[in-house]
């Protein structure tokens, strides 16, 4: 079986092509990456490697690589997580989250269809998608896959219209596809723009750390090895047609965490309890800022048997291990070094 992983140097994306290529040695595992600030190849120095590897640097947006990719390579599935994510980024430039995760879905689902039009049976679309498709709750619901979408940020409108794109591809032309929705990862190799891994860096350069509005915004935290297993089983044994939700079943309050984190952190750095709660610092609230997110992931665990493996107290802790533990990564990242491993492997 040959299984083409888009975005699979970024954060979620490496962690799943880690699983393949690992798990399953008789596949051949190719990673799509265009490599912008976000998608980082040192993530996956050990399995580079690997014979049954491959990294090929290309941009989803443009339509005609992604055919002549396809008509190449024969591709037999694909597990698509190339995408912008992060909503500020999408606040300030939208029509770039339009082009990646609208466009560029549609062009690998045109690629996909150019070889399997004739032959669907073993293939597979897998698209990955966010639990933000479905808005903000305000009451002691979860999202469930038939909440109606009601996406608030230019991010979130992006991946629902990509959402339904690849659902269009499966009733109009018989696309074999599934979706999922996964609610907020954590873990190591996370770009330090997201919450965690970015107060992480602050705390320990004793830095502020800007918490928007009250930090009474909630989020599910998904540790992201579960993701990935998650995403493994998903693929191998779920329905086609179908969407799968995937949570942590563990709800924070934004101002909680940040707290929590805090104290991990004075901990592992032996600075006296508390101390790291003075460099909160309350900013303006993010525009169209959804209250909570909660996923149930019944579904998920019901005809497939998954569950998350850990707790989100004990993942914290893990993740801010690793984050102690490899400062040269952070500095790299932070610092725009680690663009000169891509420069050493493939020139521009």
């Amino acid at each position: 079986m040959h299984i083409l992983i888009t975005g699979g140097a970024g954060f979620i994306g490496s962690h799943v092509v880690r699983r393949f290529v690992n798990a399953y040695p008789g596949y051949r595992i190719t990673n799509l990456d265009k490599l912008t600030y976000a998608g980082n190849l040192e993530n996956l120095r050990d399995v580079e490697a690997c014979d049954n590897y491959r990294f090929v640097r290309a941009d989803i947006t443009d339509g005609d690589a992604m055919l002549e990719l396809f008509a190449a390579e024969r591709f037999d599935g694909v597990i698509h997580l190339a995408a912008e994510s992060h909503v500020d980024r999408s606040i300030a430039n939208p029509i770039e989250f339009v082009m990646t995760n609208v466009v560029g879905t549609v062009n690998l689902l045109n690629a996909a269809l150019s070889i399997w039009k004739e032959a669907k049976e073993g293939r597979l679309f897998y698209h990955v998608s966010t639990d933000e498709v479905y808005g903000s709750l305000f009451d002691e619901g979860l999202f469930t896959e038939a909440t109606p979408y009601d996406p608030h940020s230019p991010y979130s409108a992006s991946k629902a219209s990509s959402d339904h794109f690849v659902r269009a591809w499966r009733d109009t032309y018989g696309l074999p596809v599934v979706i999922s929705n996964c609610s907020n990862n954590y873990g190591a190799c996370q770009f330090p723009e997201k919450l965690i891994p970015l107060f992480i860096n602050n705390i320990r350069n004793s830095k502020p750390l800007p918490v928007y509005g009250r930090g009474e915004n909630v989020r599910d935290w998904l540790w992201v090895e579960d993701h990935a297993r998650a995403i493994d089983v998903i693929y191998h044994n779920g329905k086609h047609g179908e969407t799968y939700n995937i949570g942590g079943h563990n709800e924070w309050r934004n101002i909680d965490l940040v707290r929590l984190l805090c104290s991990v952190m004075d901990e592992k750095l032996g600075r006296p309890a508390g101390g790291s709660e003075k460099l909160i610092t309350y900013v303006t609230d993010r525009a169209g800022h959804d209250q909570r997110y909660a996923i149930d992931s019944s579904k998920l665990q019901r005809e497939l048997g998954w569950i998350p493996s850990i707790r989100f107290e004990e993942g914290l802790r893990r993740t801010v291990d690793w984050y102690l533990e490899n400062p040269g990564w952070l500095r790299s990242v932070t610092s725009g070094e680690y663009r000169t491993y891509y420069r050493r492997m493939y020139g521009g």
